[in-house]
């Protein structure tokens, strides 16, 4: 098959981990290193969610604060230490919660109360990674750090306890990631961190932001770091160089210097197996390859490596020759039970939400995967698709692939008018699955580079076999230009199919839906539709709305999900998808929630909400917990 695995035969053995953090904790982005999102809390039940209420919240805005003025020379790519939206899921280990501000200060509260222990100002108006921080959980004659890189390619390792940088760690607590090597020969290429480091044993494992265009820019290579000292101790080439696995799927020098093929979301680990997985993203410029021919391993593929060395083991490529910046946002591990047997297995999509179930040792597709023909016609010279994608028998997509202008939204005349302006404005045409990019028009890419699913991934209940994930259904019609160099890129800057003054797509809803599969026979056990459109007229209303970061599922039957852009935190029974709770929030939440028991015994649910999700106002800078009564 053109997706054929190499997989390597090295036994993997099981390195020794510190004690970790209890049950009643959330220590990780995911919870746990592979990102289940799933709780054993008991507290909070179908019978008393309805009693839940706000316990406290912490506002994150120092007071009399003023954005700082644009420094000279500020390098492209970098943004300002200021008022902005936040990603951020908080994690809390024995009573204290963590997380970065989007004030360039990442933050340690009493998660009882909310009460503030310690804030630490990063230097030089940086910024801690996007969506959250990491907790390391110390070794024999070292303490427990919180560690997460930088948008300015810094590694930063803070005493859990203090917030005071760790002395023996790098220079003095900081390790500049901005390496020769990893630079690629452009030392001012935007390289950073937007997501939070994993963890395997003393070893930190760190992704990469770097630059979507041009192609050529710092490397998305995947390293991994000594966590009492800062040290390398291994790298894994993204970009397959000479002789190694992959490589003869770049023409000619087009591996060379190469940008993007990063991971900018997650990197899972099997702790028990030691192997850690790498959902690596698109090549870059990641709408245009013909600079680039070929399948571009390891561009989207989920790539598994011995945690403790970096070696490779095996891959999967869910999208050949990116030309759509689709990327690989979710990956978890999960168990299949198929045929009387239990199956180690981990979830993998790209943007598309075609959910791919792998078995997690070997690699190999859990239900059958065929190469199935799709578009290839291009007015764009020297372009050349990949004439087959891969497709799983099962699950079936989560969300929509096509489009056709017939479907234009029509809930109401003005909305219809206004999405029929759009479709004039941008010469917006229907779409296949997989329909190349054009120069002649813009395509109506459903479902578009915010996705059918990005950066949160999904909630794996295991007592239920349901993987539960927030979907999407809004294009992002592209046109490309030529530039003057001779490549490609997108014509008149980005737009999503959406009035942007009402926020309402172009597409038919649903717009946004919560889903629900059964991995264990590979069906969609309930979709809802995500959210209100209240504008609306009565009986039009049940629209679904478009979302961000992800669910959590806990033992009690529960999914809790606060991340549409309607400004409301909801709970859902797993088993039907029915709305058992529903809550105003200041803002909407761009991240992710989690849920934790505190010192008191109370469990709770909590988020950063900072609003600028969709378009709307950054209007709150809050962190938020919700508890039953005491």
């Amino acid at each position: 098959m053109k997706h054929a695995l190499f997989l390597a035969t090295a036994f993997i053995a099981v390195s020794a981990q510190a004690a970790g953090p209890s049950g009643s904790d959330w220590p990780s982005y995911g919870n746990d290193q592979g990102a289940t999102r799933y709780s054993t809390l008991k507290q909070i039940t179908p019978d008393n969610v309805s009693k839940l209420q706000v316990a406290w919240t912490y506002h994150m805005r120092p007071a009399g604060y003023v954005p700082p003025p644009l420094p000279p020379n500020f390098p492209a790519g970098f943004h300002l230490t200021g008022f902005s939206s936040s990603q951020a899921t908080p994690i809390v280990i024995k009573g204290v919660m963590y997380f970065p501000s989007p004030y360039g200060k990442v933050v340690a509260l009493d998660a009882d109360t909310g009460r503030e222990i310690w804030t630490y100002q990063l230097p030089q108006r940086d910024q801690a990674s996007t969506r959250g921080v990491q907790y390391w959980p110390g070794t024999k004659g070292a303490r427990p750090e919180i560690v997460f890189g930088t948008r300015s390619g810094r590694l930063i390792a803070l005493d859990a306890a203090t917030g005071v940088p760790v002395p023996t760690f790098g220079d003095a607590g900081i390790v500049d990631m901005k390496t020769p090597d990893v630079m690629n020969g452009n030392p001012r290429s935007q390289y950073g961190m937007s997501g939070p480091p994993a963890i395997y044993g003393d070893l930190i494992l760190t992704g990469s932001r770097v630059q979507e265009s041009p192609s050529l820019g710092a490397k998305g290579d995947v390293r991994a770091w000594d966590a009492r000292t800062g040290k390398l101790a291994w790298t894994f080439h993204t970009v397959p160089q000479p002789g190694e696995p992959g490589h003869e799927t770049w023409e000619g020098d087009s591996w060379k210097n190469r940008s993007g093929v990063n991971v900018w979301t997650q990197i899972v680990v099997d702790e028990k197996r030691g192997i850690a997985y790498l959902p690596v993203a698109a090549p870059a410029f990641d709408r245009w390859g013909g600079d680039r021919k070929g399948d571009n391993l390891f561009g989207n593929s989920l790539v598994a490596v011995d945690a403790r060395t970096g070696k490779y083991l095996w891959h999967f490529q869910v999208v050949h020759h990116d030309i759509w910046d689709v990327d690989l946002p979710a990956a978890t591990l999960l168990d299949v039970k198929k045929n009387g047997r239990t199956i180690p297995a981990i979830a993998v999509m790209s943007k598309m939400a075609i959910l791919f179930l792998l078995d997690r040792v070997t690699g190999k597709p859990i239900y059958d995967v065929k190469e199935v023909p799709v578009p290839t016609d291009t007015d764009i010279p020297g372009e050349q698709p990949s004439p087959t994608q891969p497709m799983p028998a099962a699950p079936p997509p989560l969300t929509r692939l096509s489009f056709d202008m017939s479907e234009i939204a029509a809930l109401t005349p003005e909305i219809k008018e206004r999405c029929q302006k759009l479709v004039d404005q941008y010469h917006i045409v229907s779409s296949k699955m997989f329909q190349p990019l054009r120069a002649d028009s813009a395509v109506a890419f459903f479902p578009g580079s915010l996705g059918g699913i990005d950066y949160g991934g999904g909630a794996f209940d295991p007592q239920r076999g349901l993987y539960i994930v927030n979907v999407n259904s809004l294009a992002s019609p592209q046109q490309l230009a030529k530039q003057a160099n001779g490549s490609w890129d997108l014509a008149g800057g980005y737009v999503y199919f959406m009035d942007r003054e009402t926020r309402n797509p172009c597409g038919p809803p649903p717009w946004g839906e919560l889903v629900a599969v059964n991995v264990n026979d590979g069906t969609i056990a309930w979709r809802r539709p995500l959210g209100t459109t209240d504008s609306l007229p009565e009986g039009k209303r049940d629209t679904g709305r478009l979302s961000s970061g992800a669910p959590v599922a806990t033992a009690t039957g529960l999914a809790f999900f606060g991340s549409t852009d309607e400004n409301k935190m909801r709970a859902f029974d797993t088993r039907t998808g029915e709305v058992m709770w529903t809550a105003p929030l200041p803002a909407a939440i761009y991240g992710a929630t989690m849920t934790y028991q505190g010192k008191s015994g109370r469990q709770f649910v909590a988020a950063v909400d900072t609003g600028g999700f969709n378009g709307a106002p950054v209007s709150s800078d809050e962190v938020i917990a919700f508890a039953l009564p005491k």
